[in-house]
């Protein structure tokens, strides 16, 4: 089967019709035991050292592991991505384009689908038939998902990895859904968990995956990951079709569509406070102005960069943000 990497979540459904088995570039970098290897190659080659670790990381992954083609987005992503897709070609990879259009105007991001399908020469009943057969595994992460926030149950980082994992579920949907069923099995025989405080968790999913168990020593818990959830598409059984299913997906868009869910799921998960994290030197840190402006309930920013374990600093950070909401908490009782 041809392999085909990609920079961010894409339409998967495509390149699955298409034969390819795909692999998120990001996913490969960042649980990577000596990860910082892929930092390391892309400075090498020239990467400027005030630049996004991601970036850094998906160059380095797409060139050590032998990638030929790969997905560059073109808008809806980084504003990095474009000079990324510049270097890659440099280097002899194939780079096909997709955009998420600014618009987000259905007609628009039609256009950009079909103009996918034609790419890889894929017809719209091909696409829809792999769309279905991906619902139900989407049906099961929607589960894991209610298991963490409805029965507490599954733990925050379970709820982070396989979700994230859904960008391209780990280049095998057949042994992806084994393995989550053989997962969530495990999980409904737990015992519920019990914190005191319900987190919600957004912004770029982290390099710093020892927040989650961090968090937990303050009597707190992730109950909502953003982004992570926005790859899995949890709203895709009620899409009529592969183009509203793209249409709904918040993250490519503006900051105030992403809010709209967000306050919904802080509303639905009785969340207490939020973590937004940012990775250092991207654009999305200007967009905390907008979110700490338009949530009503307790953020706390946190950054990361290189480092994929949080600085003495954050925890400090943190260990104090959560130990005023559990104050402030018990004075509202």
């Amino acid at each position: 089967m041809k392999k085909i990497g990609i920079t961010t979540t894409v339409p998967i459904e495509i390149l699955i019709a298409a034969g390819y088995e795909v692999k998120d570039l990001n996913n490969i970098f960042i649980t990577d035991d000596n990860y910082d290897k892929y930092i390391d190659y892309a400075e090498r080659d020239g990467f400027p050292k005030s630049s996004c670790a991601f970036k850094k990381g998906v160059y380095g992954a797409a060139l050590k592991e032998g990638f030929k083609e790969i997905i560059g987005v073109t808008e809806g992503d980084c504003s990095n991505t474009k000079a990324l897709e510049e270097v890659l070609r440099m280097k002899g990879i194939k780079v096909y384009p997709f955009a998420y259009p600014q618009s987000h105007d259905l007609k628009d991001l039609k256009k950009s689908l079909d103009n996918f399908m034609n790419i890889f020469n894929v017809s719209f009943e091909q696409v829809e038939k792999v769309r279905r057969r991906l619902i139900d595994i989407r049906k099961l992460i929607k589960k894991l998902d209610k298991l963490t926030y409805i029965e507490n149950k599954a733990t925050s980082v379970e709820n982070h990895i396989y979700q994230v994992s859904a960008s391209d579920f780990d280049g095998d949907y057949e042994i992806f859904q084994k393995n989550l069923i053989d997962k969530i099995r495990e999980i409904e025989n737990r015992k519920p968990i019990k914190k005191k405080l319900r987190l919600g968790y957004i912004g770029t999913p982290p390099m710093t995956l020892d927040l989650y168990d961090y968090v937990e020593k303050f009597d707190a818990r992730f109950v909502y990951n953003e982004i992570q959830r926005e790859f899995s598409f949890p709203r895709a059984i009620d899409c009529q079709n592969i183009y509203e299913q793209y249409h709904n997906y918040t993250y490519p868009y503006d900051i105030n569509f992403r809010l709209k869910e967000i306050k919904k799921q802080i509303s639905e998960r009785k969340i207490d406070a939020i973590i937004h994290y940012t990775q250092a030197f991207c654009y999305r840190q200007i967009e905390h102005i907008v979110i700490k402006d338009c949530i009503n309930i307790p953020v706390l920013n946190i950054e990361g960069d290189k480092l994929n374990v949080l600085d003495a600093r954050t925890k400090l950070r943190i260990e104090a943000f959560l130990d005023m909401i559990i104050d402030l908490k018990e004075m509202k009782r």
